[in-house]
């Protein structure tokens, strides 16, 4: 199932694809949808033509957004880096959620760079998930971008005021469910700037997995339904390259994936 938030012009509300089209789910949200469970009782109505609705980020109002920093061991090798033992996280907030469209670069920096990423949605309220449990509460999966300022990144020890601007984290293009989604460690993705492939990768390269993420989270905190974690970028990110690549207005980032899909980003 892939899983959606449309505008029809009556607010934000829950759907699911279906035949080139949108089937709404008959709730306001996808948090409230994956809370109630009724994912699966969503009959066969008509779909709605993807051109007469506003698609948005599939979940557009998490409570929390966190990512996961050198998370796959062929970036920690790029940037010479020793894998960590400990997951290493940061946040986002939810002005910084979009949809597949155009993102605008902020006026403070002049080394925006692009971060291909599978990102993991939360389907169950949850504390103290043991690993061999953790997939049982996740909802499904959806492709992000997890667009940094490298140039205020690294102001500070920590990495927030380079990843904080409005829409600096593009997600969808629908959350797909872990039926559809594969196996949490065999997710294909890559990433494409103006038609060259700048990642390309799988979480098989995770160091830390997708279940062992959710089992450290949780005993740090509550997670809730519809929480977002962005797994982390492969190796191939512009910043490590000679000479580095920055995102300049007019670019086009493509992260794509046989299972979640395509996310497409025009910078302006």
């Amino acid at each position: 199932m892939r899983i959606v938030t449309f505008d029809d012009g009556r607010g934000p509300r829950a759907g699911v694809l279906r035949d080139g089209g949108v089937v709404d789910a008959g709730g306001p949200s996808v948090r409230e949808l994956l809370a109630s469970g009724r994912q699966a009782e969503i009959g066969d109505a008509q779909p709605v033509e993807l051109d007469r609705v506003r698609v948005l980020a599939p979940i557009p109002d998490p409570e929390k957004i966190v990512c996961i920093g050198l998370n796959f061991h062929a970036h920690a090798r790029e940037t010479n880096q020793e894998p960590p033992t400990t997951p290493t996280f940061f946040a986002k907030y939810r002005n910084a959620l979009v949809p597949p469209g155009e993102v605008e670069l902020p006026r403070f920096s002049a080394k925006v760079d692009y971060e291909g990423e599978v990102v993991c949605a939360i389907g169950a309220r949850c504390r103290n998930v043991a690993a061999e449990d953790a997939h049982d509460v996740v909802a499904g999966y959806m492709l992000g971008n997890d667009l940094s300022a490298r140039d205020f990144q690294y102001l500070t020890p920590q990495w927030g005021p380079g990843k904080v601007f409005d829409g600096s984290a593009p997600c969808g293009p629908a959350l797909v469910t872990p039926d559809e989604a594969g196996p949490a460690d065999a997710i294909e993705f890559s990433l494409t700037l103006n038609g060259t492939t700048m990642q390309s990768s799988s979480t098989a390269d995770l160091i830390h997995s997708v279940a062992d993420v959710i089992a450290f989270l949780t005993k740090l905190m509550t997670l809730e339904v519809g929480d977002l974690v962005f797994m982390g970028t492969p190796a191939g990110v512009g910043r490590v390259r000679e000479p580095p690549v920055f995102l300049s207005p007019g670019d086009v980032v493509v992260v794509s994936s046989p299972t979640l899909g395509t996310l497409e980003t025009t910078l302006r």
